[in-house]
């Protein structure tokens, strides 16, 4: 289909209630893998993801029934059925097969309906609007799909995803929310009140109405960002994140946990890893109360290797050019 612009509109109560996902979103990152599966494309790293995917499937039994019924109703094309990327998913993956599940089954005829008319249906999935048997058939191989092929990839897609969420929470806390918006991407322009995408699907038209607007950066996303086909549904912008070499987990016994102690080391690690976490955030990470995480975060901050900003109420952590070369040093 002919590339054109896709244009958010937003209203003041819609720019308040812009908001950056909290972690990968496992149904956005199911759809566009299926994407990358089919296309050959993405460079080495996702070309060997690839390979090892399909060996994995084949070696679990899943890869006939992959293609059979996830690969036709998530083609390489513009469209794809939006119940395949339920917002529950951004409560973690059981919720969103669950979501899929769960689809009424009127909605699931009528974006079926849209699949066929665009992109073709085969036969074999025509039952999935009336059978709750097929439905829960399809939801199964989705969930041993993202088990199977994701699995030992995930740490890398929540470690590119959350380095990606640092630094739009940095742009937001720098420059407002304005300043995030037009820091997604070369192909994003703020014209307030418009955000305007480059848009392969074609030009469209996206009225927030005063619901606004949830961020979610994806990995295995490798062109243009997308959304949600429906606009009645919650609105979404998925988009394409840089995939980036992080540092690895400091261990006992290393030189940087002898140098600075366990503890302290992984919360360095923490903050490199998860850029722009507050404190709480860092806590959970790194497994220690919030109280010894932030008295960590200051001794870390006092030597220069981590910078903190002040957000509301959050202190906000990143790490420092410092910090970065002591953790691959280490490394």
């Amino acid at each position: 289909m002919a590339g054109g612009i896709l244009r958010i509109i937003f209203t003041a109560d819609d720019l308040a209630r812009v908001r950056v996902a909290a972690r990968a979103d496992p149904m956005w990152e199911m759809v566009a893998s299926l994407h990358r599966f089919q296309a050959g494309d993405g460079g080495a790293v996702i070309a060997g993801w690839r390979r090892r995917a399909r060996a994995r499937l084949a070696e679990a039994g899943l890869l006939r029934d992959v293609r059979r019924l996830l690969v036709p109703l998530a083609p390489r094309a513009a469209y794809f059925p939006d119940f395949l990327t339920p917002s529950e998913a951004l409560l973690g993956t059981d919720e969103g097969i669950q979501a899929i599940i769960d689809t009424p089954r009127t909605r699931v005829q009528r974006e079926l309906d849209l699949l066929r008319a665009r992109h073709g249906l085969p036969a074999h999935l025509e039952s999935l609007a009336r059978d709750a048997t097929a439905m829960r058939r399809v939801a199964t191989v989705a969930a041993g799909y993202l088990q199977v092929a994701l699995g030992e990839h995930w740490s890398e897609v929540e470690r590119a995803v959350s380095q990606d969420r640092g630094t739009r929470v940095r742009h937001l806390a720098d420059g407002g929310v304005e300043a995030m918006l037009t820091g997604l991407s070369p192909g994003m322009r703020w014209r307030a009140p418009v955000l305007e995408i480059d848009y392969p699907a074609g030009g469209r038209e996206l009225r927030l109405r005063g619901r606004g607007l949830t961020l979610i950066p994806s990995y295995f996303c490798r062109t243009a960002p997308v959304t949600l086909a429906d606009p009645s549904l919650p609105p979404v912008l998925v988009y394409p994140v840089p995939r980036k070499g992080v540092p690895g987990r400091a261990r006992a016994g290393d030189a940087l946990g002898e140098l600075l102690g366990r503890t302290r080391a992984e919360v360095l690690r923490c903050v490199a890893l998860a850029p722009g976490c507050s404190t709480t955030e860092l806590a959970r990470r790194a497994g220690v109360p919030a109280s010894s995480a932030s008295e960590h975060a200051r001794v870390l901050r006092q030597a220069g290797l981590i910078a903190s900003t002040r957000h509301a109420n959050l202190m906000l952590h990143q790490v420092t050019e410092s910090g970065d070369g002591l953790l691959r040093g280490a490394r």
